[in-house]
């Protein structure tokens, strides 16, 4: 009975602390990045014939880390509100493509870079993970995830290269194209520039 109470103690005691990390904003950024890294190095997962299949699989992990409906408000920032609910539903879908697509073109070039976790930030349901790229020249590119707690996830929100904000600069951008030939404009060349990238796509 007493060995019996013991296991149990170490089964809840290990679940507590699973779920404890699984909070920490850090872990779950390594946790997505883990899984991406497993997914590029499997050999099963390897080849032009296995793209589809590895883009779709680091699509799902990227899918759910990243808040791309926070994303898009902010990148068309005092533009967000002028649009119907249809518009906001298709903008979110338009901006999710954009940035999923070329996220995971950045990462489908790894080459076996080394990545530093080098520490966090946590001010209330809001915190910023800051990560290191070490390239084999040992040249260090730093980002930082900004993230945004809903129920025990973090989810990114924006994402800073080099100090400079992925969300910010595709507002400038955005805003930019909305005031010269109108919020219509914008949709069409993101419909343009997805249509491309699904052509390069079905080529190779």
């Amino acid at each position: 009975m007493d060995i019996a109470r013991w296991i149990l103690g170490l089964f809840l005691a290990v679940v507590m602390n699973t779920s404890a990390l699984a909070e920490n904003p850090k872990d779950q950024i390594k946790q997505t990045t883990d899984r991406i890294l497993s997914i590029l190095t499997d050999p099963s997962h390897r080849g032009a014939a296995k793209a589809e299949e590895r883009r779709k699989l680091i699509r799902k992990a990227v899918d759910e880390r990243f808040d791309w409906e926070e994303m898009a408000q902010r990148a068309l920032g005092i533009h967000w509100s002028k649009r119907t609910p249809e518009e906001k539903k298709e903008f979110v879908r338009l901006f999710e493509d954009l940035l999923a697509r070329a996220y995971m073109d950045k990462i489908e070039g790894y080459s076996g870079e080394r990545i530093v976790y080098a520490g966090e930030i946590i001010d209330g349901d809001r915190a910023r993970a800051n990560v290191k790229i070490v390239t084999s020249r040992n040249r260090e590119i730093p980002l930082e995830y900004r993230l945004l707690k809903k129920g025990s996830q973090w989810l990114v929100y924006d994402i800073s290269i080099e100090g400079v904000s992925l969300v910010n600069n595709y507002r400038t951008q955005f805003n930019s194209i909305i005031l010269k030939s109108g919020y219509e404009d914008l949709v069409k060349k993101l419909k343009e520039k997805r249509s491309l990238e699904e052509k390069k796509e079905a080529k190779s």
